[in-house]
């Protein structure tokens, strides 16, 4: 499963390197002939947009690397990471677009640019359409494989969409004789980066910090739980965030005058239950009590604990 997750991140990775090439090559053309430097600028921002898909895949290479004797728990973590680096790269740029927005609006630089021409239209026409593709394309894989790092790349293609609908707002007001256009429209943008890069940065910190699991899926785990044979009762179910990947601490009550090997086969049932019905839970353990017994600091010969 860790192979295929990592197989369809890294094809749609490339596929995100490989656009954003495409669209710096073209951006820089139409900057050059067109004698926009918001074009030149933007052409330099797809340029870095590489570096940081190269960041989601080695996030997602060292996410999908097997447990060690150092990291018994895995790596899962590692994705994490990479979306904190994209949520602050992320913030970088929005902050950049909202500084050059107001600046211009304060010092008037943006009635001395020369008037673009219209090549630099079409470029940013071009860059906006590939973008939305490229947002609406990775958001569906992030969704598809659980991947924090390409949502935040996902997002980071909307940054992108929303930056060159800034610089076409901006060239076509120039065009029409209002050059104020283009510095409001860049600190518009400023604020929907921005929002997005806390939203990422948000989730990862919360996948790193052992937050529960969404409390529908917590829900249905009970339930499941509750339905298998021999389960007279739930005293625990405790979950964990780890990166994309869910841990579970359970402690289910038993009949008491059961076998070792009974009790065993019951607990062995439910942990495989749990992780065969959520392909998210990565860990699972399962701890039996005797049935209405107090248990709180006793150690029955009775209690299993399986682990994944």
């Amino acid at each position: 499963m860790d192979e295929v997750r990592e197989k369809i991140a890294m094809k749609a990775s490339r596929s995100s390197i490989a656009l954003n090439v495409s669209l710096a090559l073209l951006k820089m053309i139409a900057g050059i002939v067109a004698s926009s430097e918001a074009m030149l600028s933007d052409a330099i921002h797809s340029i870095s947009d590489v570096f940081s898909t190269f960041i989601v895949m080695v996030g997602v290479k060292f996410a999908a690397v097997k447990p060690d004797k150092k990291h018994p728990y895995g790596h899962e973590r590692f994705e994490c990471v990479a979306s904190i680096i994209l949520a602050a790269i992320l913030a970088s740029v929005g902050a950049g677009i909202g500084v050059k927005g107001v600046s211009g609006i304060m010092t008037g630089t943006y009635q001395e640019a020369e008037m673009p021409g219209r090549l630099a239209l079409f470029a940013a026409m071009v860059s906006i359409a590939a973008k939305e593709f490229m947002y609406h394309y990775m958001k569906r894989v992030a969704g598809k494989i659980e991947s924090g790092a390409l949502m935040a790349d996902a997002w980071h293609h909307r940054t992108d969409a929303m930056s060159s609908i800034g610089s076409f707002a901006g060239i076509l007001c120039s065009r029409m004789g209002y050059p104020l256009g283009d510095p409001f429209a860049s600190v518009i943008i400023c604020g929907f980066i921005l929002k997005a890069a806390f939203d990422v940065f948000l989730d990862a910190i919360r996948k790193m910090t052992d937050e529960a699991c969404d409390e529908a899926v917590a829900g249905e785990m009970e339930e499941l739980i509750k339905q298998q044979e021999g389960v007279l009762g739930i005293d625990l179910l405790k979950t964990r965030m780890f990166g994309a990947k869910i841990y579970v601490d359970l402690e289910i009550a038993t009949d008491g005058n059961q076998t070792l090997r009974e009790a065993h086969e019951i607990a062995h049932a439910v942990h495989d239950q749990v992780e065969i019905s959520f392909p998210k839970v990565k860990h699972c353990m399962v701890h039996v009590n005797p049935y209405g017994e107090e248990t709180e600091g006793m150690v029955s010969i009775q209690n299993q604990e399986i682990h994944s």
